[in-house]
């Protein structure tokens, strides 16, 4: 007796999703970016303590946060200068930020499922990290002016 080949189980096709389930993640982002962002505004990052201490400082470096909350502070109150002042690499990583968050909402609002290589996420996350370690350096140096 010979066995017959069987069909690979398939699983059972979900219905499609609607724009408002598509949504969900995008707008919930949005609100926590919006929430965080008040509450930094309204309690000033500036203040020693106010949001607790940043460890890497306490060890006596600066890493490449150091001084976003303070960079988001200054923003909510128009203050560009110090804002790059406080974080100057969160001053230039925020416009690719909202642009992909942009991005991000407006695939879900017309369900479209953007295909991204590995290759290229890859490359990005690699240069990415490099510029942070570079960024994280060159702030560190005694008396740099990307020290927060």
């Amino acid at each position: 007796m010979t066995q017959q080949p069987t069909a690979p189980a398939r699983s059972p096709e979900r219905p499609p999703q609607t724009r408002g389930q598509r949504l969900v993640a995008p707008l919930v982002t949005i609100g926590a970016l919006g929430v965080t962002t008040v509450a930094l505004h309204v309690r000033d990052p500036h203040a020693e303590g106010s949001w607790g201490f940043c460890p890497s400082a306490a060890m006596g470096f600066w890493c490449p946060g150091c001084g976003g909350l303070r960079a988001v502070n200054d923003l909510t109150n128009g203050q560009l200068v110090d804002a790059a002042s406080s974080n100057l690499a969160f001053i230039v990583a925020l416009p690719f930020l909202v642009a992909g968050l942009a991005l991000w909402t407006v695939d879900r609002w017309r369900g479209h499922r953007r295909q991204v290589s590995m290759t290229a996420v890859s490359r990005v996350a690699v240069t990415v990290l490099a510029l942070m370690a570079v960024f994280t350096v060159l702030r560190n140096l005694s008396g740099s002016w990307l020290a927060p």
